[in-house]
């Protein structure tokens, strides 16, 4: 089971979640510019329940992992479209024209909820997607390949192989008493699986 300090410190754990941007809309919506694409630091700020400060000192921190998730720096250029583009979005007034502006993906926000401590939406967005890993390793934790296959082996050997000697039994006249030996051969079989999946379930319930 992985604990919650261990997503906070582990890159890895956290990258092997980013996937899951769905989760920041079940937790809180998470309002975006009007491309549908970014958010600003203030929207961050608003949407984790921070100062706006307390999440650029996170992104100083974690300035190559943001980056690497979709957090940019607009500057020159690619700033003015990018504000020409989004000039009724909440930018807010700017009587000068500013020399950059931070913008981050949805990736990039599940990233900084992976590593923001002191929010409760960072918390519950940590703890969500928690769930969804151990519902994840519940499903892969299920039966094990071999024994699903022997389960299904018993199953076709006692509802279609038997009931067929059965029937080629009760036609034959010559070949009766082969047929009757293979017939039990495989009742003996299908006994034998069976017991040795009992023999697992009870192993299991065993485990502490």
């Amino acid at each position: 089971m992985i604990d919650e300090n261990v997503l906070l410190e582990s890159r890895t754990l956290r990258t092997s979640a980013l996937d899951r941007i769905e989760v920041l809309d079940r937790v809180k919506t998470l309002s975006l510019l009007p491309d549908g694409l970014h958010v600003t630091t203030a929207m961050v700020a608003t949407y984790f329940g921070v100062t706006v400060e307390a999440v650029r000192q996170l992104t100083r921190r974690h300035r190559e992992e943001l980056a690497t998730n979709g957090m940019a720096v607009l500057r020159g250029a690619d700033l003015r479209q990018f504000e020409s583009d989004n000039v009724s979005l909440s930018l807010g007034s700017y009587p000068q024209a500013r020399r950059s502006l931070t913008v981050y993906s949805r990736r990039a926000v599940l990233n900084i909820a992976m590593l923001l401590r002191d929010s409760e939406v960072a918390r519950r967005v940590r703890t969500y997607l928690l769930d969804v890993e151990r519902a994840s390793r519940a499903e892969l934790d299920g039966p094990a390949l071999d024994d699903r296959i022997d389960q299904r082996i018993a199953h076709v050997l006692g509802k279609t192989v038997v009931p067929m000697f059965n029937v080629l039994i009760e036609a034959s006249g010559e070949h009766q008493r082969e047929l009757v030996a293979m017939r039990d051969g495989v009742g003996r079989i299908e006994q034998r699986l069976r017991a040795h999946h009992g023999r697992l379930r009870r192993l299991e319930y065993r485990r502490p």
